[in-house]
């Protein structure tokens, strides 16, 4: 196993640090006091759903456990939580029935 430089990774954790603190920085310290306009703040609302979808869609296409190949229990697992859902309108409950379908179904098909 190769040794990282210790240089290079203060390097990098420096830059991501200042990285981090500027984006952040940008919006509580430019903004500070003054009202978002409108339309951005529309377009915020939306952040909060697309995080999910962007973190779970790579875990369902091209899952780690089977070395890169979809499956049938992480896609039927990922369509019971859409379906429930929808018609829910529940987070939670897209979440646990996800959930209970994949580990339902990775039990029954080993």
């Amino acid at each position: 196993m190769s040794q990282i430089d210790p240089a290079a990774m203060w390097t990098i954790i420096v830059g991501l640090a200042v990285g981090s603190f500027a984006l952040r920085f940008a919006f509580l310290g430019f903004v500070g006091d003054r009202p978002m306009p409108p339309w951005l703040l529309r377009h915020l609302r939306y952040t909060a759903v697309a995080i999910l979808p962007a973190l779970i869609a790579p875990l369902v296409v091209w899952p780690a456990a089977t070395g890169g190949a979809p499956d049938a229990p992480r896609m039927s697992a990922a369509a019971v939580a859409i379906v429930v859902g929808l018609f829910t309108k529940n987070v939670l409950a897209a979440i646990f029935s996800g959930a209970v379908t994949l580990y339902g179904l990775l039990y029954l098909l080993g």
